[in-house]
């Protein structure tokens, strides 16, 4: 499937939403240069880009639903509403379960039973890192603990250098 039928569909529908739309896109593109530079394979990387793309598909329900963003909410709200847009584009069935389950486990850290799903949530932190001016704990914290990547170890020191070396007040 053509990734930009999927990215045209996520923008049509948070439209209005330039955060929504800038978050997934940003997450999509890290996802995709992590999966490369750790040589994915093409249905995999395939996988990886859907789901990176539809992750939070499950706030705009939440929101209404709960009154909250919350994670926890996205995880149960979003894979039927990315089930039934994926099915509308069309997207193979077999890789329309694997983005779904994605998409309900992203804020599961102790879960990680895949490659896509261990890129999927280092993808999703390190924008989330920046969006929520996590601290340097906290990005210390995934670094030692979840992220497995070297391509995604390497973008978080990267990006986040400041924050780990600071000290903090405990």
């Amino acid at each position: 499937m053509d990734i930009n039928k999927v990215t045209t569909a996520m923008i049509d529908y948070y439209q209005g939403q330039p955060k929504r739309i800038q978050h997934f896109l940003k997450v999509h593109a890290y996802a995709k240069l992590i999966g490369e530079q750790e040589g994915l394979d093409k249905e995999i990387l395939d996988i990886l880009e859907v789901a990176a793309l539809t992750h939070d598909i499950g706030i705009k329900i939440s929101e209404e639903k709960y009154n909250s963003s919350a994670g926890k909410y996205q995880e149960v709200e979003g894979p039927a509403v990315a089930q039934q847009m994926l099915e509308d584009l069309q997207y193979d069935k077999a890789k329309t379960d694997r983005v779904c389950y994605l998409i309900g486990h992203h804020h599961t850290y102790n879960q990680i039973d895949g490659i896509d799903y261990q890129i999927m949530i280092e993808a999703d932190y390190l924008v989330n890192a920046d969006e929520s001016n996590f601290s340097g704990n906290n990005v210390r914290n995934m670094l030692e603990k979840v992220f497995k990547t070297e391509t995604g170890k390497f973008l978080l020191q990267s990006m986040y250098q400041k924050r780990l070396n600071a000290k903090e007040e405990k």
